[in-house]
């Protein structure tokens, strides 16, 4: 296990030029835009336009802050995406536009690449102690909101804020967490 500090996160250009994202993490390690096989990041939205385009991946996008934005998704109809939204999966390589409703959002992005990898993103509420499956061999916990101690075995430690917890190689099993927050827990499985 390891912890990825908020203050740790790598800013980087979108791909389309159009703002900035905050990588969290990527495999394989240092991948750029074109090489990578998953990756999570964040991104602030502050102005109407298309979504960068990346031939067979497939995303997943859930709104952290802001007032919502609608996805113009080709091939289906338009959705509104808010905080209170469940996650949004989609493939990353066909045309998608956005458009906001009310001032800039962050948004929270897993894209995995279609062949031979998926991905699922869920969020989830923590107020006390709770037990979180791991069903994934690659599992990742954003703390959002809010601040939490985590333990696996013998393992411990504590999120805040933006901190991310990176667990590998533990598939089929438990991680305990006790504290105040609002998290998201991304699942990564090799096909």
């Amino acid at each position: 296990m390891r912890i990825l500090r908020a203050s740790d996160h790598r800013r980087m250009p979108w791909k389309n030029g159009g703002g900035e994202t905050v990588e969290i993490a990527v495999s394989p390690e240092a991948a750029g835009l074109a090489g990578f096989d998953w990756r999570v990041s964040m991104a602030t939205v502050a102005a109407d336009g298309p979504f960068s385009i990346f031939p067979g991946i497939d995303r997943t996008l859930a709104i952290l802050d802001g007032n919502g934005m609608v996805l113009d998704i080709e091939g289906r109809a338009p959705v509104l995406l808010t905080t209170a939204s469940d996650p949004l999966a989609f493939q990353a390589d066909i045309p998608v536009t956005a458009k906001l409703q009310d001032g800039a959002i962050t948004d929270l992005n897993v894209m995995t690449r279609r062949e031979g990898i998926t991905h699922r993103l869920v969020r989830i509420e923590i107020a006390g102690g709770k037990t979180l499956p791991l069903m994934s061999s690659t599992c990742l916990l954003l703390c959002h909101r809010g601040a939490l101690s985590f333990r696996q075995g013998d393992e411990t430690g504590a999120l805040a804020a933006g901190d991310v917890l990176l667990i590998e190689n533990r598939a089929e099993s438990v991680l305990e967490v006790d504290g105040e927050a609002q998290c998201y827990l991304v699942s990564i499985v090799t096909n």
